[in-house]
């Protein structure tokens, strides 16, 4: 099978082969675009499609130019106003003017001589920048730009806007944009004749190049023809990598592994708590999946809280009655050792072996532990991907299970299973994700839902508090632990930064270390592994009360005498991830109240967020919010071949596109099962295009 078309390599280059994108500013690319994987691309450019954009059309005089906006007009240069000597910062001053008024541009720490140089008196200049009035004058402080009117069809009328970083400025990014553009080829049409007909839809080349040179306002800031198109094309290759893994997953002979249910009912006798209704459905679910002798591909949803841990325990003591073994795979060892902290006692409680497995593991207790595996002495196998690494051997290996499934690609639902016959697969997600998503995302899965959480967990109280109280919400924790509670305090950032204003864990740990002593602990992802392990071992144990960290709490940490939690700068922050961290607390007989301390002012997306937040605590409530919130180039989405990665897409807005391409998926894979006609020949170009390893993958294998 051949490999990507030659006619792609230019857009998978890396971004230092466009023109003028050396070393410094590919790097600053790298870190905008690009992952830890990889460097940035020519492609990830031409999918970072414009957030919005100005309108720089020249309006016919100065007095006709709108204040309190972009505004572009020609003026001649008449007078400059330097600052006065005894005035060493105020701003230097050039009036410009027409036969209709003045304006005055303003410019604080100026270059004297590049103004005189750009600015001289008496020329003609075409100037675009915000528009305002200070003192009923009209003036502009550091125009956008200044052009010779000869060079004038340089400027765009209409300018796209995109996402930036430090370092690159909003005119660089609109070039390297641009170049990004060109590179993009004339491909042949992958989609269905009959649907472009119908649609109208342009051109692949020509939707892209309409996307990053808008004719007008509404082709970036409406739902246009040209983004639909993109958007359908990725939704439809999304749409023949999950029908390809469906069809693969059929191909693939299953083992029934049917147990008696003696372990089960130890585990369940040895439980603090009942089991829920949701629980029980569920376990009903997986365990008639693993009893037919076709392979389960299960997702277990289900809200913070909910009880998916136990179901999973419970799946593999099913698996264990079978005498096969299981493992369970979380994404972070954090999350790894503190399930298998709580899952040994009611392991050993039914008489199962279970152990742990992380990079970390070394030496003559890895040698066990391998050994274990490999003869079936363990059951239960509980860690990170170093379960699936070479040399890891299994005795039979019936059940794969991942945690926070979000963190993971689809690809790796189909490689879980090389480590045993016939594997069947359950990933859980704490995640609560809208049915137009679920659709997209898992539509390879069946899916069982938790939706209720176990009895006795009270509500937790939440409360939006700006930044300036800072020291009374100091004074409050302080209180809350004189009374006993433990407290979670979340920053965003690892250490202090000079750009953004926002709160460091380092920082911060050490100015209530001030206040409070050796009872501050600090927690964050750059720490050496055995720290962390300390850090949270001393706050499970009550030896710390107020835990700073950063948001590697955010998944499934237990620690239920915490019933603080304060989040700074919780307008940074996705409803998702709030709502995540707010279920670090509320998991003990204690009332749990969860502080948002936000900075002011708040734009309207940061306090519909805090709102909706304070109003419920309603997992799948807030996904809808988020996912309605969020908008395009947010919300998570399909590719697969890593963590979702929403581009174009925006499933809120896009179901019609979504149903139709699940159909178009559907009807080519049945015509064309290889993709090895006309249109199956232009369809591996788009499944190369986007990125869907998955479906690549299994074309090569046949």
């Amino acid at each position: 099978m051949r490999l990507r078309p030659s006619l792609l390599d230019p857009l998978f280059a890396p971004v230092t082969t466009l023109p003028g994108v050396g070393p410094k500013l590919g790097k600053l690319l790298d870190k905008l675009l690009g992952d830890e994987t990889r460097p940035a691309r020519v492609i990830d450019l031409l999918f970072r499609l414009p957030t919005g954009a100005i309108d720089r059309r020249p309006s016919p005089s100065i007095a006709d130019a709108p204040i309190g906006e972009v505004a572009t007009f020609n003026a001649q240069v008449t007078e400059h106003r330097p600052a006065p000597p005894t005035k060493a910062k105020a701003p230097y001053r050039i009036i410009v003017e027409d036969e209709t008024g003045d304006v005055t541009l303003v410019f604080f720490h100026a270059d004297v001589r590049h103004l005189l140089q750009t600015l001289p008196i008496g020329a003609y200049r075409l100037i675009s920048g915000k528009l305002e009035l200070w003192d009923g004058m009209r003036q502009m402080v550091h125009p956008d730009r200044i052009l010779d009117p000869k060079f004038a069809a340089t400027l765009p009328a209409i300018e796209p806007v995109y996402g930036l970083t430090e370092g690159i400025g909003a005119r660089v990014m609109t070039r390297i944009a641009a170049s990004a553009a060109e590179k993009c080829p004339d491909l042949a049409e992958w989609q269905d004749p009959g649907f472009l007909a119908k649609s109208g839809f342009p051109p692949f080349f020509e939707a892209m190049q309409a996307l990053h040179h808008p004719p007008d306002l509404k082709a970036i800031e409406g739902d246009t023809i040209a983004r639909r198109r993109v958007a359908y094309d990725e939704l439809l290759a999304s749409q023949i990598a999950l029908a390809l893994v469906r069809r693969q997953q059929k191909k693939l002979a299953g083992r029934a592994t049917a147990g008696d249910g003696v372990l089960r009912r130890r585990i369940e006798g040895a439980l603090p708590f009942t089991l829920t209704d949701g629980q029980r459905q569920a376990l009903s679910d997986i365990h008639d999946d693993m009893e037919k002798p076709e392979r389960m591909l299960r997702l277990l949803q289900g809200d913070v809280g909910s009880g998916k841990t136990v179901v999973a325990l419970m799946a593999m003591a099913a698996a264990a009655e079978a005498g096969r073994q299981s493992v369970l795979m979380a994404p972070t060892e954090i999350l790894a050792r503190q399930h298998a902290e709580r899952l040994a006692p009611l392991a050993e409680a039914a008489g199962l072996k279970l152990a742990l497995l992380t990079g970390r593991e070394k030496g003559p207790g890895r040698a066990r532990v391998l050994e274990g595996l490999a003869n079936g002495e363990i059951a239960i196998a509980v860690g990170t991907h170093a379960l699936f690494q070479e040399g890891v051997a299994f005795r039979d290996l019936a059940l794969a299970i991942v945690d926070e499934q979000h963190r993971f690609g689809v690809h790796q639902r189909l490689l879980l299973g090389s480590k045993g016959e016939a594997v069947d697969i359950l990933v859980m997600t704490a995640t609560p994700i809208p049915r137009t998503l679920s659709l997209t995302w898992f539509g390879d899965m069946d899916i069982s839902v938790l939706a209720e959480k176990p009895a006795g967990r009270k509500p937790i109280a939440t409360k939006a508090i700006s930044l300036d109280r800072y020291d009374e919400v100091v004074g409050a924790v302080g209180r809350a632990v004189e009374a006993g509670a433990q407290v979670y305090w979340v920053c965003p950032l690892v250490q202090e930064s000079d750009t953004l204003d926002v709160a460091a864990a380092q920082e911060r740990f050490d100015a209530l270390h001030e206040f409070f002593g050796d009872r501050v602990g600090l927690l964050h992802g750059q720490m050496p592994g055995r720290d962390k392990d300390a850090a949270m071992s001393a706050f499970v144990a009550g030896q710390t009360r107020i835990l700073i960290s950063t948001t590697v709490i955010e998944v499934g940490v237990d620690v239920p005498n915490a019933s603080v939690m304060v989040i700074e700068h919780a307008e940074r922050f996705g409803l998702a991830q709030l709502h995540q961290l707010r279920g670090r607390i509320g998991r003990g007989s204690a009332a749990s109240t969860c502080l948002l301390l936000y900075k002011g002012p708040l734009g309207p997306v940061a306090e519909a967020r805090l709102t909706i937040m304070r109003e419920t605590e309603d997992g799948f409530r807030i996904a809808e919010e988020d996912l309605r919130l969020r908008g395009e180039g947010e919300v998570l989405g399909t590719k697969q071949s890593g963590s979702p990665d929403w581009q174009i897409a925006r499933p809120e807005t896009d179901g019609d596109l979504l149903a139709a391409a699940r159909d178009d998926a559907r009807l080519l894979i049945e015509r064309d099962p290889h993709l090895e006609g006309p249109r199956g020949e232009a369809v591996r170009t788009l499944l190369y295009l986007f990125e869907r390893d998955v479906a690549i993958r299994l074309l090569r294998a046949g």
